[in-house]
């Protein structure tokens, strides 16, 4: 509990090794018991037992945009290497429609090579993927906006690009982030930080820090803690 109301919580379900029948009837049942939000995962493919299926996250959310009415809903977080971000921007903004504003969009460098290598997706070291994450986030931003957008990014170029209709509102977008590179990029960027609980321990006061070098408060943000663990996470 905080000093002025209940914290809120909300679910992560795990992708892999989940039936979509299971998946959305999980996300309906915590809609109705009160939860704040349902989040997703986004992985292609297992680190075990590659057979296992597994749940594509945004094909996922739209899903569960239609059969929820309340909860919050979210990406936890979103790999930015297995989506061009123009494309994850007009995603992004139809599920935000579909839901009714209820879309909170959570992105990171991601860290699962083999899947990449499996997919035949580019996989950078982590400096470049940190560099493509703050670029897609100034590119989905703006596209937001709805456009005309003209960006020569070194990674993500786009030239007199439109997204009608715009996200109303634009969904808040968090970085996760589990070093002190990622938080200080999440403080400067993004609305807020998306954490695995031995992460936030360790780094909540390098984010609190980071904030107060670029004029921010703890109150200009959100923060998502992640903790458990099993099949439904």
């Amino acid at each position: 509990m905080t000093e002025t109301r209940p914290l809120p919580i909300g679910v992560t379900l795990g992708s892999i090794g989940m039936d979509g029948a299971w998946w959305l009837e999980s996300a309906r049942r915590l809609d109705e018991a009160g939860y704040a939000g349902v989040w997703c995962w986004d992985h292609f493919i297992g680190r075990g037992d590659r057979t296992v299926p597994v749940l594509e996250q945004w094909t996922t959310l739209a899903a569960v945009a239609v059969v929820t009415r309340r909860i919050g809903i979210g990406s936890f977080v979103t790999n930015v290497m297995n989506r061009h971000p123009a494309l994850l921007a007009r995603m992004a903004g139809t599920v935000q429609a579909i839901s009714g504003g209820r879309l909170t969009l959570g992105i990171g460098i991601g860290g699962h090579p083999r899947e990449h290598l499996a997919y035949g997706i580019d996989f950078p070291e982590a400096a470049e993927r940190a560099q493509r994450l703050e670029e897609a986030i100034g590119l989905i931003r703006a596209l937001w906006s709805g456009g005309p957008v003209t960006l020569p990014g070194p990674y993500y170029p786009v030239a007199d690009a439109v997204a009608f209709p715009r996200p109303d509102p634009p969904p808040p977008i968090l970085v996760g982030a589990s070093t002190p590179a990622g938080v200080r990029l999440a403080a400067r960027v993004a609305d807020g930080w998306a954490a695995e609980e031995m992460d936030y321990e360790r780094l909540a006061g390098r984010y609190l820090e980071a904030l107060a070098a670029v004029g921010r408060s703890r109150d200009d943000v959100r923060i998502v803690v992640w903790f458990g663990g099993g099949r439904s996470g």
